[in-house]
């Protein structure tokens, strides 16, 4: 069998990015004890490149596997590895700039981040784009855009009068949590500051990025083998509509592998031919070995879904 730990650390949490490794020891201890098996653990899987280096290797030395556990951050796309960087680029057409930057977390799916601005606008934003966005780039979208929103309060003037009008002190005054009446005052900035640039963060498909990481999967797994996703969500329903700073379902609303899916579990077993397992809702790493354990012993468990494979939608 063969555990992947996959870490990834995470900018705003505290939690060590190495968590996953005690699991799969424990995972590891329990096969050895419990079924004297052979047991392969991927290490240092930071970024996908990692993994797909490391999975080719063991494609052309091992045969495949009866069991892949891979443990983790996880939604309703799969499985999260820290971003890396697939295309930066700033381009010009006439006066208008473009920077972007296409990162991956999730195979399969590229967040693009763009900032679009007139460089005879403002010159001095101009060169302030120019020197920094190769270090803005690497930084999460929204605190790049911070920086940028706080660089455009220093070249642009607020309309004073228009800003009395859209947010009267008396209404600012109103709103009793703090955290929302700044909401409300950036809100009634935006409209009263002419804007330096425009941002926009999305989420595009990326069929042959997703279609890699399943055929890896597959030559990984025997016919009659099985994959776990030991992390929250692959095997939820992913929510019809979500709020636009939510990431999730691109991968299972698609077209991939003959969907849209239910799950993230029904699309990789589609797109596999293989067997494959995962929670439902949030999990912890004591509770991917609870869940392992009981599925081994046979035990009846709740909120893991299991899903065998139909073979008109395997690859």
């Amino acid at each position: 069998m063969l555990i992947i730990p996959l870490l990834r650390k995470d900018q705003d949490s505290g939690e060590s990015e190495r968590w996953p490794e005690q699991p799969a020891a424990q995972i590891e201890a329990f096969y050895r004890a419990r079924f004297s098996a052979q047991v392969t653990r991927l290490r240092d899987i930071r970024v996908w490149d990692d993994y797909h280096r490391q999975a080719g290797l063991l494609m052309q030395r091992s045969r495949p596997f009866d069991r892949v556990i891979l443990i983790g951050h996880g939604g309703f796309d799969g499985p999260i590895l820290n971003d890396r960087i697939l295309r930066n680029t700033l381009s010009l057409e006439g006066d208008e700039r473009k920077a972007i930057r296409v990162v991956e977390a999730q195979p399969g799916i590229e967040e693009t981040f763009t900032v679009t601005y007139n460089i005879n606008q403002n010159r001095e934003f101009s060169g302030f784009m120019d020197k920094r966005w190769k270090e803005l780039s690497r930084m999460d979208p929204a605190e790049a855009r911070k920086i940028l929103i706080r660089k455009e309060r220093k070249l642009q003037s607020l309309d004073t009068a228009c800003f009395e009008r859209q947010c009267p002190a008396g209404i600012l005054a109103a709103i009793p949590n703090a955290a929302d009446r700044e909401t409300k005052r950036e809100v009634c900035e935006s409209v009263c500051r002419n804007p330096l640039f425009v941002s926009r963060l999305s989420d595009e498909l990326a069929p042959d990025r997703f279609r890699s990481f399943a055929r890896s999967l597959r030559s990984l797994v025997q016919p009659n083998g099985l994959i776990v996703l030991g992390m929250c969500n692959p095997g939820s329903s992913a929510p019809e509509n979500e709020s636009p700073w939510d990431v999730g379902a691109t991968l299972v609303h698609s077209n991939l592998a003959s969907g849209p899916h239910e799950t993230y579990v029904h699309l990789l077993a589609a797109a596999t031919g293989r067997t494959v397992a995962g929670p439902i809702g949030k999990t912890s790493a004591e509770d991917v070995v609870n869940r392992i354990t009981l599925y081994e012993e046979r035990r009846p468990q709740r909120y893991l879904r299991i899903i065998a494979p139909t073979s008109h939608c395997a690859p």
